[in-house]
């Protein structure tokens, strides 16, 4: 196969970053563009352009369906406003078109039954951008879960830090229409997702707290999960401190594993008879724009799919409800 020919569906904030993984990848090519305004695809061709230059065949579209039906597509990178991934995942897979979706995947758990359903249907490719599943310690946590290498899995706890309150003033994800949702379904997505991705089970009840801070979406939550297997994890996710980290501990009847649940840059296993210094990790990393790459090529299983997209849909909204009532919420399953 020639090289994956690549569109970029909303051209701004991380969208930048995809760029560069795109351009050093030998097997994929960014050949077209989209936005709400050309200007707007003009500005990131000309701020992002790889070292040898665009493709003579960059084409730049303000229509996703113009895109789809010109530039010949083997897959897109959905970048917008959470509340549009819905409608542009779900365009783009009717086109025939494999996705990558930024998270969240859908911001309802129906839209995110809906678009697996889709996927199915079509047969292609929809992956949710999530960092932590295409590192060698999540596999490593996930696989020592399934074998129970350290005994049986009991208690999951973690944070996220983030001054997201302040660096979004104004912009759309402070726009419930737009995000909706604050921190928690922002960069605590990330949080959420290592957990749910890691524990493999569906999530029985949600007990949690939130708060806005003055602002229009949450920034503050507090999270207590009870998955069907049995395991308890209790999470924050904090949208007002400076002093941005994360950390999440999973906790075995013979063993802890702590983590960095964000970028997974760190671990420290625990094992009975103490710290295990090099635990056996054995799957390379790669960032998820790769493995969507070699996906599409045949050569690698995608690490995330719609059926992330799904439990972590069923978390949010579980998680909104138990806020706004005050009481224990279990998710609503199709």
């Amino acid at each position: 196969m020639s090289k994956v020919r690549i569109g970029l569906l909303g051209c701004g904030g991380f969208m930048g970053e995809h760029a560069r993984r795109l351009n050093a990848n030998a097997d994929a090519q960014i050949v077209a563009l989209c936005d709400t305004t050309a200007e707007l695809t003009r500005a990131f061709a000309q701020k992002n352009a790889p070292k040898d230059g665009w493709p003579t065949e960059l084409a730049h579209f303000t229509d996703p369906a113009e895109m789809y039906a010109k530039a010949k597509l083997d897959g897109v990178f959905i970048a917008t406003p959470h509340t549009l991934h819905f409608k542009h995942g779900t365009q783009a897979l009717l086109a025939g078109v494999n996705v990558y979706m930024e998270k969240p995947m859908v911001t309802a758990a129906a839209d995110a039954y809906a678009i697996e359903q889709t996927a199915r249907q079509t047969g292609k490719i929809l992956v949710v951008g999530y960092n932590t599943p295409c590192s060698p310690e999540f596999n490593f946590i996930r696989d020592a879960i399934r074998s129970k290498r350290y005994g049986k899995l009991e208690l999951v706890t973690g944070y996220l830090a983030q001054g997201w309150r302040n660096a979004t003033v104004g912009l759309w994800r402070q726009k419930p229409e737009l995000s909706g949702g604050g921190q928690a379904y922002d960069s605590g997505a990330h949080l959420l997702n290592s957990l749910v991705w890691s524990v493999e089970s569906s999530i029985d009840t949600v007990h949690a707290f939130v708060d806005n801070v003055g602002t229009p979406v949450d920034i503050n939550s507090s999270i207590n999960i009870r998955f069907e297997n049995g395991v308890f994890a209790a999470l924050v996710v904090s949208g007002n401190c400076p002093a941005a980290g994360a950390h999440m501990s999973f906790m075995f009847d013979n063993g802890r594993i702590d983590v960095d649940p964000w970028g997974a840059g760190w671990m420290n296993v625990h094992g009975p008879r103490g710290q295990e210094k090099y635990p056996p990790v054995t799957v390379v990393y790669q960032t998820p724009d790769d493995n969507f790459i070699d996906a599409i090529l045949g050569r690698a299983e995608p690490r995330t799919s719609a059926v992330n997209g799904i439990v972590q849909s069923e978390l949010m909204d579980a998680i909104y409800e138990s806020a706004r009532t005050g009481l224990p919420a279990k998710p609503k399953r199709r």
